[in-house]
C-alpha cells in the first residue's frame, strides 16, 4: 500500500513508520521541514515531502491509499493565550489543507484517518462514553476537539474516520514517560482525589487500530482509541507503583497542580471514561486491554 502519514515524525507517527515499514508498505511522511537524517536514512520504502512542496506540487501524492493526519501542536503546555492560539491553528491548518489536497486528487485515497481526541465528550466522574454519545463543549480542550472535527468534516469525497485518541502509553514519547517520573523519583501518589477516570491505550494498540481501521471499509466516522477497561488515576497510580515496585503515598493535592500547570491541570483533574464499541463490534482484538500488562511491557 501507499500511505501518506501528517505529522509522521512524532510519537505516533514514528511507531506507525516503524510497523508498516516492517509490513512492506510506502509511505510518504508530510512534514514541516524535512529531518537532517532523511537524506542519509532515505531508502525506497520511504520519502518525505513538505507542506510546501504539496502546496505547488499536490501530484507527489498520487496513487495513495490512505492518509493519515496526526499533525498538531501538543496540549501538554502550560495553556498561554499564545499556546492556546498555537493549538488550535495548528490543528485546523493541517486539516484545511488536507481537505484542500484531497478535493484536488482525481483518483483519491480510499480512506482518511483523521486524529480527533476523546475530549469532546467534556469531563464526568460517573458518565461512560461511547461513539454514539453526544459531544460537548465544556473547557478549552474540547473546545479545540470540536473545532477539529468540524474542520475535519469539509474532507469529502473519501472515507473518513475521526480517531479520538485518548492517553497512549509508551517509551518513545506521549504523556507515559512524565506520568511515571515521580513514581520513579519516589514521590509517587493520587492526584487531586483519584477519582477522576483515565481512558488510555498502549502504543501497540494504537498502531495496530489504525491499521484495522484502514483496512476495514465499513468503519467511518468517530471511533474511540482507548482500551475497554479505562481506570481511575488512583488506580492508574497504584499500578505504576506495584509495577516499579515504588512506594504510593505522596498525594498532590489539586491547588499545586493548578499553581503549578495553570489550566492545564484540567487534564490531570478532570477525565472520562470512554469505551470503544466500535472497534469491539467490528472484530478489533487489544493486545493489552488490561493496565498492569500494559506497564509490564513498557517496564
Amino acid at each position: 500500500m501507499r500511505i501518506a502519514i501528517c505529522g509522521g515524525t512524532g510519537f505516533i507517527g514514528k511507531a506507525l513508520q516503524k510497523h508498516w515499514l516492517n509490513e512492506g508498505h510506502h509511505l510518504l511522511i508530510i512534514t514541516r521541514r524535512i529531518p537532517s537524517q532523511a537524506t542519509a536514512a532515505k531508502q525506497a520504502q520511504i520519502e518525505y515531502i513538505t507542506w510546501e512542496q504539496l502546496d505547488h506540487s499536490p501530484f507527489l501524492l498520487k496513487n495513495l491509499d490512505a492518509l493519515v493526519n496526526l499533525a498538531g501542536a501538543s496540549l501538554s503546555q502550560r495553556w498561554t493565550t499564545k499556546a492556546k492560539k498555537r493549538i488550535i491553528e495548528s490543528r485546523l491548518n493541517t486539516v484545511s489543507a488536507v481537505s484542500k489536497l484531497i478535493s484536488q486528487m482525481k483518483n483519491k485515497p480510499a480512506v482518511v484517518i483523521q486524529a480527533s481526541a476523546i475530549a469532546i465528550y467534556g469531563t464526568s466522574t460517573n458518565e461512560t462514553f461511547e461513539e454514539t454519545s453526544i459531544t460537548r463543549v465544556m473547557d478549552f480542550p474540547s473546545g479545540v476537539v470540536q473545532e477539529w472535527e468540524n474542520a475535519a468534516d469539509t474532507i469529502q469525497g473519501v472515507r473518513l474516520v475521526k480517531l479520538r485518541v485518548s492517553v497512549v502509553l509508551g517509551h518513545d514519547g506521549g504523556a507515559y514517560p512524565l506520568m511515571k517520573l515521580p513514581f520513579m523519583l519516589g514521590v509517587g501518589g493520587r492526584i487531586g482525589s483519584g477519582q477522576q477516570w483515565m481512558s488510555w491505550i498502549h502504543i501497540t494498540d494504537m498502531v495496530r487500530l489504525i491499521d484495522f481501521c484502514i483496512h476495514h471499509q465499513h468503519i467511518d466516522g468517530p471511533v474511540n482509541a482507548a482500551t475497554p477497561y479505562p481506570v481511575t488515576n488512583d488506580q492508574f497510580g497504584r499500578t505504576v507503583a506495584a509495577i516499579y515496585n515504588r512506594p504510593y503515598w505522596f498525594p498532590l493535592p489539586s491547588f499545586l497542580l493548578k499553581a503549578a500547570v495553570g489550566e492545564l491541570s484540567l487534564i490531570l483533574l478532570q477525565g472520562q471514561r470512554v469505551l470503544p464499541s466500535k472497534p469491539i463490534k467490528y472484530g478489533f482484538e487489544f493486545h493489552y486491554p488490561e493496565l498492569k500488562a500494559a506497564l509490564q511491557d513498557l517496564k
